[in-house]
């Protein structure tokens, strides 16, 4: 089964020392080459501050983007892996091998399992865009 790791932290906290970040990215390089080896890994990236973010909401039948975070939160979403793993305790047993920076605040991995996407009846024609998310 396909888990998210999902990747919070305080980004009120300020950038890491030069140090630091390096032992960070040691760390993930490390998990991600080693998943890589036992064929688990499906993907992992860091994403950008959540100030960049756009939130598309629907709003009486219609869709609303918004920009920047959504909510007033202390941890923020900063990245994410995707591992195919035997079950649960397997993922957690990857997280836990995750770097976390959590100087001035928390930080945490939420675990979910991924749903496969039901097989299509009918696919689409070659070049034809789907439907409008409001349309």
């Amino acid at each position: 089964m396909r888990y998210m790791l999902l990747i919070y932290q305080n980004e009120n906290q300020g950038p890491p020392s030069p140090e630091e970040a390096r032992k960070l990215r040691d760390g993930h390089w490390a998990v991600m080459d080693e998943t890589k080896k036992l064929g688990i890994f499906r993907g992992a990236e860091p994403l950008e501050p959540s100030t960049t973010a756009t939130t598309l909401r629907a709003r009486d039948g219609q869709y609303v983007t918004v920009d920047g975070p959504f909510a007033e939160t202390k941890e923020q979403l900063a990245g994410y892996y995707i591992l195919d793993c035997n079950n649960l305790d397997e993922a957690i047993a990857w997280a836990s091998k995750l770097p976390l920076r959590c100087t001035g605040g928390e930080a945490g991995i939420e675990i979910r399992p991924l749903r496969p996407l039901p097989v299509r009846d009918a696919q689409p024609a070659s070049g034809q865009l789907a439907a409008p998310l409001n349309g």
